[in-house]
This record gives structure tokens, C-alpha cells and sequence, in this order.
């Protein structure tokens, strides 16, 4: 019998696909491997402890920090300082990027962008959340502090993505460029193995997922391919089944194995859209279009393609089966 490849062989066994990484890459993903697996346990135990609810104060974007969304936070920052091959940090739970000055972490020569804890709100009411993460090459100088550049960089320069997906099972699943693949979580042997080897979403899908209690704030392009998906049409097997979950990683990961489009476009209370570009979207799309998908913000525009302005920038994001998402973009286009 096969002996099941865990998440640490795996990375070792690819290390040839990043020659210039001489094992950085493997100790960044062991620090969130760590992380991951200790907020693995407090989930896990929320409702036993005082680890749910609101802890009484905002982040840079004005939402309201629950418990875990600081705890997540802190442990993922924790465990990235610690191995020293990162230099810094961005984090939707931060005003701003932090420069890591311990130990030898000048030298790294990565930055990582996280969203420690994607959909924190659910953990309330025991529904699935995720962290969502990464990984770029500075672009300043190594042994210095890392400056705003480093972090401001396009989603094509991305080395690696991924997310950790906390549910009925706690997965992680990530790509540095050479495919997507998924591993479990083993609770009784404490590691990750791999359970869902090189990943692919369907080119089309029966789901949509749209936070539809926005509707009458959509644009009009949004609003007509939304009646799209609900009208009854046999040689497309709709109408489609809508989805929504308020937990980014939670919608997409189901899209991703089943085939679905996921929509979080602008509307009247977000202008710019709602999820952030940097934290949420480049790493999301990298993922996507590593399985075969594709990801915009704007009919032929690529997320991965924007030049970022600001760390927390928002955008709006369509992301999903491929000719799910060029339909959407035809319903866009349309109204321009």
C-alpha cells in the first residue's frame, strides 16, 4: 500500500521548480503550516472558550475585529518571524506593513500578504472560515527594512498563494506556479496530507455565489446576468443554483471542485468593491487561473494584471469556471 505524501515531502520533493529559493519557500510554508494547525485547535474549540465574538475594535477598514480574527493574526505573524526568511508582512488586520527587524529576517528575501481569517463573523454560528496568504520577492534591497514596494507589486509576480480552509476538514491548498493542490489535515497524526492532487475547475458550473441581499445596489450588467443564471434554459442546465456562504475561501474552494462562478462586483455602498485586492484577490485569482479558471475585475481585465496604489485597494472580483466568467464579462461589457 501507497503510503500518503504529506504536505512537507511535497514541498521538498518540488523544491527544483524554485532552484533560486535554496529552501525559503519550504520554511515559509512550514511557518503556516504551524499556524494553521494551531488555529486549527481553537476553532475547534470555539464555543468551549472565550475565543468567539467582537473584541470591541475596528481595523484599518472600519469592520469590526472579532477574537479570532487579532488571534489569527498574531499567531500567523509569529510564526512567519520566526524562521527569518521573511522580511515582512501586510495583513488586513494591520494599518500597515510590518518590518520584521529580529534575527537574521533582513535577509529574507520574502514578503508575505495575509487575511489571517477569512469570514471571522461565521465562527459564531460554527460555519466554515479560511486564511488566505501570499508570497512575493522583495524588490528592495536585501538586509535593509522592506518599503512599501515590496508589498505594492502586481498578482503576476506572485512566487506562491494558497489558503487554509477551516470545515468539516481542515485543508490547505496552494500553487507557486506549477498547478494547485490540496491537503488534508490528519487531526490524529497532527500533518497535512495530500488529498487532491493537481486540481483543476471545471470550465463550467451550475453555482453562483453572490451576496444577492445587495442586488438593488449592482450594476446593471450584474443584475441582468444574475436573471441569467435563474432563467430555465435545458442546453445550459440552468437555471444555476446559487451558493453564498460570506466566507471568500469557503465559496470559492466549492467552486473550485464543483465548477461555479463566485461575484463580488461595485456597488452603491462599494464603489470600489469590497474585497481587498492584495489580501483576497491576487491570491484567489493566482489559485484560479492555476486550476484552469480565470479572474477579473472588469470585462478584459485581469486581477492579476492591476498595479496595486495602496495596501488595503479594493476591487471589484468575478472568479470562477472559465466560461462562466466570460459570460459575466459579455453581460459587463454590454452596459459600458
Amino acid at each position: 500500500m501507497e503510503m500518503t505524501k504529506t504536505l512537507g515531502e511535497f514541498i521538498i520533493d518540488c523544491q527544483a521548480e524554485h532552484p533560486h529559493a535554496t529552501g525559503a519557500l519550504t520554511a515559509i510554508f512550514s511557518s503556516i503550516r504551524l499556524a494553521s494547525k494551531v488555529l486549527h485547535r481553537e476553532i475547534n474549540k470555539a464555543g468551549l472558550v472565550d475565543i468567539t465574538g467582537a473584541v470591541g475594535s475596528e481595523n484599518v477598514q472600519g469592520e469590526e475585529q472579532q477574537k479570532l480574527d487579532v488571534y489569527a493574526n498574531e499567531k500567523f505573524k509569529t510564526a512567519l518571524a520566526a524562521r527569518g526568511v521573511v522580511c515582512g508582512i501586510a495583513s488586513e488586520e494591520e494599518d500597515k506593513y510590518v518590518n520584521f527587524e529580529e534575527g537574521n529576517s533582513q535577509e529574507g528575501e520574502y514578503v508575505v500578504l495575509m487575511d489571517p481569517l477569512d469570514g471571522s463573523s461565521n465562527i459564531d454560528v460554527n460555519v466554515s472560515v479560511g486564511t488566505i496568504f501570499s508570497i512575493y520577492r522583495r524588490v528592495s534591497p536585501v538586509g535593509e527594512p522592506v518599503t512599501a514596494a515590496d508589498f505594492l507589486q502586481p498578482g503576476h509576480k506572485q512566487v506562491a498563494a494558497g489558503y487554509v480552509i477551516y470545515g468539516s476538514s481542515t485543508m490547505l491548498v496552494y500553487t507557486t506556479g506549477n498547478g494547485v493542490n490540496g491537503f488534508t489535515l490528519d487531526p490524529s497524526l497532527g500533518v497535512f496530507c495530500l488529498s487532491h492532487p493537481n486540481m483543476k475547475m471545471p470550465e463550467d458550473g451550475k453555482i453562483y455565489s453572490v451576496n444577492e441581499g445587495n442586488y438593488i445596489h449592482f450594476p446593471t450588467g450584474v443584475k441582468k446576468y444574475i436573471k441569467y443564471c435563474q432563467e430555465e434554459d435545458e442546453t445550459t442546465q440552468r437555471p444555476y443554483t446559487s451558493r453564498y456562504i460570506g466566507s471568500l475561501v469557503s465559496d470559492f474552494h466549492r467552486n473550485l471542485i464543483k465548477g461555479g462562478i463566485y461575484l463580488y462586483p461595485t456597488a452603491r455602498n462599494y464603489p470600489s468593491g469590497k474585497l481587498r485586492l492584495l489580501y483576497e484577490c491576487n491570491p484567489i485569482a493566482f489559485l484560479a487561473e492555476q486550476a484552469g479558471g480565470k479572474a477579473v475585475c472588469n470585462p478584459g481585465e485581469a486581477i492579476m494584471d492591476i498595479t496595486p496604489e495602496e495596501l488595503h485597494q479594493r476591487t471589484p472580483f468575478f472568479v470562477g469556471s472559465k466560461n462562466m466568467v466570460e459570460k459575466v464579462e459579455e453581460f459587463l461589457a454590454a452596459e459600458q
